[in-house]
């Protein structure tokens, strides 16, 4: 007699269930453009746009003791009262050199000067010098951005006041920085250093920033609010992009494909803003470079950033 079902005279057993799909995500109110709190939360939160973020701050550290064994140490100058407030300087042979000053990012939370010297044989090949200023974490300082803004205002005075004493030309001083540095690299760009330190109104040739924020809304609005305490008075003062008046030197903006749509839309949003206002600038956009990568390019002169800052400071590569 013919079984039914297996060799046994038995039906096979079901499949096992497989996993219940999550259920899709509700969508809270909007908070700002059309990203509710936790899609703003991690627009301006970095590691949930780059996996590789830890290795890579770690490159920077290890790239730039590279660096030194290269080139020696750096020579190191105080530019305030406070044990924070010193700079390195990378410095080349040639004389009356110009200046590069870089201004190291890290969420206004971290990061050491020591640690971002990996593109400063770039520019010291080329025949300028590379100046990378310490300051305050904002966690330190009650949560206020204003004292760091302060401190990196008061470097880039301090290297022009003293360019001649490490055989800079102070006439020809660049800015560039990255994330929240280049954030205050944009507002070194729009100081009124007339008014605030009695120096040239374009104290400022040029400046480079990648990767940063323009306008202090949205990140405001942002979980970067739990450590950064914002007022009225900071979200305006330190928004740039709201004081072009003050722009007097050609920029270069710069972000990467991968990084998130919201540091995506700063960039282009200061970039379209400054060519509104008639300003000089260049917006360079590198494909497939996350927020960690794209910085790393300006350690060479054959790099997306680091062509762009030798053009910027009207230097060939590896000049010196």
């Amino acid at each position: 007699m013919a079984l039914g079902g297996s060799a046994f005279g038995q039906q096979p057993s079901p499949a096992p269930p497989g996993p219940v799909p999550a259920p899709p995500r509700v969508k809270g109110p909007r908070v700002w453009l059309d990203l509710d709190q936790a899609e703003l939360d991690a627009a301006y939160d970095q590691s949930a746009w780059a996996p590789n973020r830890e290795q890579m701050v770690k490159r920077y550290a290890t790239n730039s003791e590279g660096v030194r064994a290269r080139l020696g140490a750096p020579q190191r100058f105080a530019y305030g009262a406070t044990p924070v407030e010193g700079l390195d300087v990378y410095v080349t042979r040639r004389a009356n050199a110009p200046i590069n000053i870089f201004i190291h990012g890290g969420a206004w939370r971290l990061g050491l000067a020591r640690n971002y010297a990996f593109p400063a044989e770039l520019f010291v090949r080329a025949g300028a010098h590379f100046v990378v200023p310490d300051f305050a974490a904002v966690q330190d300082v009650g949560g206020s951005l204003m004292p760091m803004a302060d401190q990196v205002r008061r470097a880039v005075a301090w290297v022009y006041r003293n360019a001649r004493s490490f055989g800079g030309d102070p006439d020809r001083l660049y800015v560039s920085g990255h994330s929240s540095g280049a954030h205050l690299a944009g507002v070194v760009l729009t100081t009124d250093w007339a008014r605030d330190f009695n120096l040239p109104v374009d104290l400022v040739k040029g400046g480079l920033c990648s990767s940063g924020m323009y306008d202090l809304k949205a990140v405001r609005l942002s979980a970067r609010s739990n450590y950064v305490k914002f007022t009225d008075e900071m979200e305006q003062a330190l928004s740039s992009q709201r004081h072009l008046d003050r722009l007097s030197a050609p920029i270069v903006v710069s972000y990467g494909t991968l990084e998130s749509p919201e540091f995506q839309r700063q960039a282009r949003d200061f970039a379209a803003a400054v060519t509104a206002a008639g300003k000089p600038m260049k917006l360079l956009v590198g494909e497939d470079y996350n927020h960690f990568e794209i910085i790393e390019t300006l350690g060479t002169p054959y790099g997306h950033l680091g062509r762009a800052a030798l053009e910027l400071m009207t230097l060939a590569q590896g000049e010196e």
